[in-house]
């Protein structure tokens, strides 16, 4: 029994090793798709996460002051053009909400940029706009969050209203909203595997290439999982530990 069991393992390993081999060192195909999947993954969501974080906030920004400041601002033009703006920022928040992210992916990518050449920059573009929107939800209710006199303080050092929200309104909203923004990232990570879709070779599209040439699909699309897992586990740690630094800090 013990020896037909030695003989089934290592038919097993021999047979993984060959496909092991097959996957990933022939043709060099680790390093064609796996490898160079990665980056065009890290990149889109890289630079997609400075989009979303950016543009979020001016949403929420606006959001925000309409809520709090347009029942006691007279009427006007000021009060006028906040209202058409924060108008705006809900109609920019309803579609970006409501529409599937590889259905905005392809709109952007056949419809409103046709003429690119770079499906990269497009799965920038669309998933870091799509990520805006989320993303200025998340820090509305950080600020939303933050005790109203925290915004008296502020006024009572000198500072206006945008100086006020820089220097003492966001920073704390950002520390309170910081596990759901690690969770935007971890989501935005995942979403570019449909990146595939508008011609771009990210990591899942590489795995899907490997089974297609060499048709292995267990090999490929496992490597591909624990790709996305261990980078997952890192930007968790990292948040992580940026959380507890600043947590300390609030100590001291």
């Amino acid at each position: 029994m013990f020896a037909s069991l030695l003989d089934a393992f290592s038919v097993w390993f021999a047979k993984t090793e060959a496909q092991f081999y097959l996957c990933f060192v022939a043709d060099d195909r680790f390093t064609r798709y796996i490898l160079s999947g990665l980056g065009a993954t890290l990149k889109i969501t890289f630079f997609a996460l400075i989009i979303g974080i950016t543009l979020g906030v001016v949403v929420a920004l606006v959001r925000v002051t309409y809520d709090k400041n347009a029942l006691s601002m007279r009427k006007g033009l000021g009060r006028r053009l906040l209202g058409i703006f924060n108008w705006l920022a809900k109609l920019f928040l309803t579609v970006f909400r409501g529409v599937p992210v590889v259905v905005q992916l392809l709109i952007w990518y056949f419809v409103i940029l046709a003429s690119a050449r770079n499906g990269v920059n497009v799965a920038i573009v669309a998933f870091g706009i799509n990520s805006a929107a989320y993303t200025a939800e998340i820090m509305r209710a950080g600020i939303m969050s933050v005790d109203a006199g925290q915004n008296e303080a502020g006024r009572s050092l000198g500072f206006n209203y945008m100086q006020t929200m820089r220097y003492i309104i966001l920073p704390q909203a950002f520390k309170n909203v910081l596990p759901t923004l690690c969770n935007e990232c971890i989501v935005l990570l995942k979403e570019t595997a449909v990146a595939g879709y508008v011609a771009v070779t990210d990591l899942t599209k590489g795995a899907y290439i490997i089974q297609g040439r060499t048709f292995v699909a267990f090999m490929p699309l496992f490597a591909a999982a624990l790709i996305y897992l261990a980078f997952v586990m890192l930007l968790s740690w990292l948040f992580g530990k940026l959380e507890r630094r600043l947590r300390a800090s609030d100590q001291r």
